[in-house]
Order: structure tokens, then sequence, then C-alpha cells
């Protein structure tokens, strides 16, 4: 019943999905700490291991079914605009009118965005890691199980280093939107078309996904300013001064 614990190619297949994880894994542990940034101290360690465990589970989902998953045309291409808007959300800071807002609340939020996020850009992952776990399911689930920390550990910290150069949380969110054009370019109902017509494209895209991104955030990021500072002054106007004499 255990000997597959003494084959040395199980152990072969783990530390291959153990690699694929690490290596693929980087954007999933940038959207964890984007996700959990805004929340308290305590509450950001709750939401990365929370958000991980769930993002894990999920995956393990994914992966049984990445093969239906992947052949399913245009799937990608709308991934890829929901992994825009994603990126776009996360790189706004936290709304100032949401103080009232209970931090528990904040987190079901974060936990909700982490699976969101991951369920988008988890199908590249999940089909490399289902063709190392060739059908073994048990295989699959270790692999991934072994995985979790690492990605826990590398959500942890980015949120520091997000906490110390806030460039990073626009790196992030770029590197979200990167991947968002990669998926795009992959989609099976254009892939082939535009590896005849149009490769080029399969270096532009990932690089017009970061761009649209990081001009979105900051254009919505100038207009709620712009629309504050205008409340400000409304405000101001509206308020009883001193009587013209």
């Amino acid at each position: 019943m255990y000997e597959w614990l003494t084959d040395v190619n199980t152990w072969v297949a783990i530390m291959k999905i153990i690699g694929i994880n690490i290596v693929l894994s980087g954007d999933n542990a940038v959207v964890i700490a984007l996700a959990c940034r805004n929340l308290p101290p305590v509450q950001q360690k709750r939401g990365i291991f929370f958000g991980g465990m769930a993002a894990i589970v999920l995956r393990i989902i994914l992966t049984i079914f990445a093969v239906v998953l992947l052949t399913q045309p245009y799937l990608k291409i709308g991934g890829s605009v929901l992994l825009l808007w994603i990126a776009v959300k996360l790189l706004l800071p936290e709304d100032e009118n949401g103080d009232g807002v209970e931090a528990q609340e904040n987190l079901y939020k974060a936990i909700k965005t982490i699976l969101i996020a991951d369920l988008v850009m988890s199908l590249d992952n999940v089909l490399g890691v289902a063709a190392v776990a060739n059908g073994d399911i048990v295989l699959l689930i270790i692999g991934l199980v072994i995985s979790m920390p690492l990605i826990i550990y590398g959500s942890t910290l980015i949120l520091k280093l997000m906490t110390r150069f806030p460039v990073v949380i626009t790196l992030g969110a770029a590197l979200l939107g990167y991947v968002a054009g990669e998926m795009a370019v992959t989609d099976g109902a254009i892939e082939d078309w535009l590896n005849a017509n149009a490769r080029w494209l399969h270096m532009l895209a990932p690089i017009a996904g970061a761009a649209f991104v990081v001009a979105m955030g900051k254009l919505v990021v100038w207009h709620r300013q712009r629309r504050h500072a205008v409340t400000e002054i409304s405000v101001v106007e509206q308020e009883p001064g001193e009587p013209r004499r």
C-alpha cells in the first residue's frame, strides 16, 4: 500500500510539482500580498494564511479539471480581462470613506479577491502540474500541499517589501497585467492565427497589459483625488463665513 513512498520516480515527480509551483506562483504570491496590504497587521497574517490555503485547495480542484478547462475557447481571453480588472483594483488605495467597514469584512474581501485572481492566474500552472502528476491525484495533492508554505512565505516577504518600498505595489500590479497579456495571446481560439500572422503580439500583449494596468490605476487615483478636492471646496464654500463688509 505504501510502496510509492519508496519509489524514486514518485519523489522526483513531487519535486517537479514543487518546482513548478515555486517558479509559476510568484505572481500568485504578489496578488495575495496586494490583496492583504490594506488590512491591519493581525488581519494581514490571517488573510495571507487563509487566502493561501484557499488558493491551494482551489488549485487542486482546478488541476483535476485542467485539461477540460484549457480546451475551452476564449476562456483565457475572458480570464485575462478579469485579471486586468483585478490588477487595477489592487493598485488603488483603500477608499477613505470605508473607515466604518469592519476589519473582518475586509478580510473576507481580501480572501475573495485572492481566490478570484488565483482562479484566473493558475490555468497554465495547473496544466503543468497535472502533466507531472500524470493523473495521480494523491501525488498531485502532496505536491501542492508541500508548496503551500512556500507561497505563503513568499506573500509575507512581498508584503513587507510593499510596506517599506511602495513602488513594489505598482510593480506587482504591473506583473499581473503582464500575466494577463500573456494569457490572452495563448488562448486556443486565436493562438494558431497569431503564430501564423502576428507573432509580434506575443511580445507586445504582455507589455501592453502591464502598461494598461499602471496607466489606468494612476488615472483612477487622479480622478478620485480630483473629485475629493472638488468635494472639499464645495463643503468649505457652504460653511457660513464672515459677513461681507
